[in-house]
């Protein structure tokens, strides 16, 4: 009997068809529960978050400063400028974030500036700005809870005004 140099070959199972979620849109009624789906066109707003720098401006301290894209509606964008202090953890080479500022734009021209940086980077200009001024502002922050509300007004206003000089001196084109 002879057998053909096919015939002990194993013929590959047939692929079956993907299963796809129904999506029914815009209500999502046939989504899964985790699962958001939103229709986007060229002016949709797109939230991120950008590190845009990370330096340690004393002995046992570091920030970083990240750029923040929140959406207040499907084509409103929101442009905030994040900065985390971090202290070294004692006995160790690990960083805890003692400080979290959030500082959102105040007018078209700094949601601009703001939005500058995420495409150029941090200026020089501008990280002198945040060493030499925001540093130190946020670093009287690190006892706040231990503050009295009118010292603590006091020291957010201080941060509030350096941040935003930081942020102006980004030039953009009008």
């Amino acid at each position: 009997m002879s057998r053909s140099p096919r015939s002990h070959c194993v013929r590959p199972a047939r692929p079956q068809p993907l299963k796809h979620w129904r999506l029914n849109m815009p209500d999502n009624s046939f989504a899964p529960p985790n699962l958001s789906v939103v229709p986007v066109n060229a002016n949709s707003c797109k939230p991120f978050l950008l590190e845009v720098m990370v330096f340690s401006p004393e002995a046992g301290f570091k920030f970083q400063v990240s750029i923040e894209r929140s959406c207040e509606s499907a084509t409103k964008a929101i442009w905030k400028l994040v900065f985390d202090l971090y202290k070294i953890k004692k006995n160790s080479s690990e960083f805890d974030q003692i400080v979290h500022v959030s500082y959102r734009a105040e007018n078209e021209m700094q949601q601009r500036q703001i939005a500058a940086t995420a495409t150029q980077g941090v200026s020089p200009e501008q990280a002198k700005r945040l060493i030499t001024k925001v540093h130190p502002a946020v670093k009287d922050l690190e006892n706040a809870q231990n503050l009295s509300a009118a010292e603590l007004n006091k020291r957010k206003a201080k941060v509030r005004k350096e941040i935003s000089k930081a942020v102006d001196v980004v030039k953009v084109e009008l």
